[in-house]
């Protein structure tokens, strides 16, 4: 279900895609409106569910994150019980960033961050003995040229 929003509802959400940090006062005087409008605003956007949560964003290098795969996934298998048992492990697992259900020969598409290839291994490794699985490529990251989580708000 979209949300009808208008020109202050994206300038609000702009800015807090920017630094959700900011103070109220910050956001604004950057909207050119008043506290009291744009906490009613935030308030509202929270509870249609445009915002879902707020959270910070770490550096994975400065924590020993350094390796990031993305790995396909082809299966046989698509029953329920299988695809209830494959999301169960991908959940259980911490390193896997992102997963994504995909139309076409790939049934999967992975986002995993680990602290080297060793990491990975054991992480393929454990996802193989619990779920069965067709085949697995796995795409090493040479180098992140984007990475945002700030959505085009039209």
């Amino acid at each position: 279900m979209t949300v009808r929003l208008d020109d202050l509802d994206r300038k609000i959400l702009a800015q807090l895609q920017k630094d959700g940090s900011m103070s109220l006062e910050e956001i604004a005087r950057k909207v050119d409106s008043s506290k009291t409008p744009v906490w009613n605003r935030i308030r509202k956007l929270r509870k249609t569910g445009v915002i879902k949560k707020q959270t910070c964003l770490l550096d994975a290098e400065s924590l020993g994150l350094e390796t990031c795969f993305f790995v396909l996934v082809r299966t046989s298998e698509h029953d329920l019980a299988w695809q209830a048992k494959f999301l169960k492990a991908l959940k259980d697992r911490r390193e896997v960033m992102e997963a994504h259900r995909l139309a076409g020969d790939v049934d999967y598409i992975l986002k995993i961050v680990v602290s080297n290839a060793r990491a990975y291994d054991s992480f393929y490794q454990s996802l193989i003995s619990e779920v069965r699985i067709n085949n697995i490529t796995a795409l090493l990251s040479m180098e992140e040229i984007k990475s945002t989580t700030e959505l085009p708000i039209k």
